[in-house]
């Protein structure tokens, strides 16, 4: 699946993240359930990484352009899986990757990593530069989310004291 490698090497590059991933799944029939384990198996890492998130700034956002596409990212590293998916991409497929997976890949990532995440697209026609876009201002926003936070102290950033877990509550 060469687009989504090029996707995946955006969040490893522009997220600071080292990601080393080998996958193989049933592309004969087409890239849906790869796409997907893909994105799942990124949310569980996440997840995993996170622990009970303690000393991170939970919060990230970005807005990246590429060309004549703008997108904007927003997350919340809070525990709660929630999507809000803005864009409108024209093409049907970006070489021979169908690009309503983009979408999966976000729902298999946010659902297993516990995250809340806005995506918008503020501008763009190429379906390329909107989908490269997206990649990156997630990958600098997860980034900016999960840095630690220096005047937190160790603390779990929540008011409460703690934040939900992915598949939990």
């Amino acid at each position: 699946m060469p687009f989504l490698d090029h996707m995946l090497h955006q969040i490893s590059s522009h997220g600071l993240i080292d990601l080393e991933i080998q996958a193989t799944g049933d592309t004969h029939i087409d890239d849906h359930h790869t796409n997907e384990d893909v994105g799942i198996a990124i949310g569980q890492a996440l997840t995993q990484a996170l622990g009970d998130r303690r000393g991170i700034h939970r919060f990230g956002h970005f807005l990246a352009p590429l060309d004549e596409a703008l997108v904007q990212v927003a997350l919340d590293c809070s525990g709660r899986p929630h999507l809000s998916f803005g864009l409108q991409i024209p093409a049907q497929k970006i070489g021979r990757y169908d690009t309503e997976l983009v979408r999966e890949f976000f729902v298999a990532v946010a659902g297993n990593a516990g995250l809340t995440v806005h995506i918008r697209q503020l501008d763009g026609v190429n379906s390329h530069h909107i989908v490269e876009a997206c990649f990156k201002a997630f990958a600098r926003a997860l980034r900016q989310a999960t840095e630690l936070d220096p005047r937190r102290a160790g603390a779990v950033p929540s008011s409460k004291g703690v934040l939900e877990r992915a598949g939990q509550g």
